[in-house]
C-alpha cells in the first residue's frame, strides 16, 4: 500500500487532524487495512477503492476498529485525490451511506478545498441517567452545561453527543479517564463526544474526546461537525440556510477552522475545509 499523510482542516502542516489515506486499496483485506491504520497512528486512515469514472467506495479505519464515517479523512482523500485527477465532483459510498464531495483550486495558491455532504441527519434525547454518566467520566458538573444548548445525540454519518459549556474555560479543561468514557461510547455506538461552547450565534469552539479509536482527543471531527448542523437546524438554533464555523485543535497546538453549511429542510449538512500533505 501507498499510505500518504495529510493533515486536513488548515493549510498549516502544524495543524489540522491528520489522516492516513490509501488512494487505492484494491486487494487489501479488512485485517491489512486495520493493521496500516494502527502503524500510521492517526485517529483515521482512509482507505479508497477506485472504480469507473468518479464514484468510488471509501472506508475508513482508526488504530483499533473500522469507523462508519470519518469527515476529516474524507476531506484529505478528497484534496489527495483532487491534486493527482483533477478538481470536480466525487461520489464516495461509506458504510454510512453516500457522501457526496465537491473540490476546487484557489486560482492564486493553487490550494485544494474539500466541500462534503453528509448523509441526513437525525437527532435523538440523551436520557438523563446516561447523562448523568457521561458528565461523571467527562468530571464535569450539570452547573457546567449551556442551558440554551440541551444534551443531545447527534448523528451525520456517525453519533456524537452533543454536550455545551456554559463558558469557554470549561472547555478549555479537558481530562477525562479514557478507561471510564471509552467503555461508556462504545456501549452506545458513539464515535466521539462533542464538547462545545459558543461564541456567537455563528461561531463555536468544540473538542473531541475520541478513546473507541484509542485516541484522547481528536483536532477536528468533520463527522462531529455535520452532526451538529443538524443539531442546531433541528432545535431550530440557527435560521437556514446559514453557516456557521467550528473551530478546533487550538487547546491541542493544532488549529482547524471547520465550514459547516446548514440549508433548509432535512438535506445532508456540508462541511468545508482543506488539506495539506505531510512529509
Amino acid at each position: 500500500m501507498d499510505i500518504l499523510r495529510y493533515t486536513a482542516f488548515t493549510t498549516d502542516p502544524a495543524g489540522g487532524n491528520p489522516a492516513g489515506v490509501v488512494l487505492d486499496a484494491r486487494g487489501v483485506d479488512d485485517a491489512a487495512m486495520l493493521a496500516a491504520a494502527a502503524e500510521v497512528g492517526y485517529s483515521e486512515t482512509a482507505f479508497l477503492f477506485p472504480q469507473e469514472g468518479r464514484h468510488m467506495a471509501l472506508r475508513f479505519f482508526s488504530p483499533l476498529a473500522e469507523v462508519s464515517f470519518c469527515g476529516h479523512a474524507t476531506i484529505a482523500t478528497a484534496v489527495a485525490y483532487a491534486e493527482r485527477h483533477g478538481v470536480g465532483d466525487l461520489t464516495f459510498e461509506t458504510p454510512a451511506g453516500t457522501v457526496r464531495v465537491h473540490t476546487r483550486s484557489d486560482a492564486d495558491s493553487g490550494q485544494v478545498t474539500a466541500t462534503l455532504v453528509s448523509v441526513p441527519p437525525r437527532l435523538e434525547p440523551l436520557d438523563e441517567n446516561t447523562l448523568a454518566a457521561l458528565l461523571a467520566a467527562l468530571r464535569w458538573q450539570p452547573e457546567d452545561l449551556d442551558p440554551a444548548l440541551p444534551p443531545r445525540v447527534a448523528y451525520g454519518g456517525a453519533w456524537h453527543p452533543i454536550i455545551a459549556a456554559a463558558d469557554r474555560s470549561r472547555l478549555a479543561r479537558l481530562d477525562y479517564a479514557m478507561d471510564e468514557l471509552g467503555p461508556l461510547m462504545a456501549e452506545r455506538d458513539w464515535t466521539t463526544v462533542d464538547l462545545v461552547w459558543r461564541e456567537s450565534p455563528t461561531v463555536f469552539h468544540a473538542r473531541n474526546p475520541f478513546p473507541p479509536g484509542g485516541v484522547y482527543e481528536d483536532p477536528a471531527t468533520g463527522a462531529a461537525a455535520a452532526a451538529f448542523g443538524g443539531y442546531l437546524r433541528e432545535l431550530g438554533l440557527v435560521a437556514p440556510p446559514t453557516t456557521v464555523t467550528v473551530y478546533q485543535g487550538f487547546d491541542l497546538g493544532r488549529p482547524s477552522t471547520l465550514t459547516v453549511g446548514i440549508p433548509e429542510g432535512a438535506e445532508g449538512i456540508s462541511v468545508t475545509g482543506t488539506a495539506v500533505a505531510l512529509g
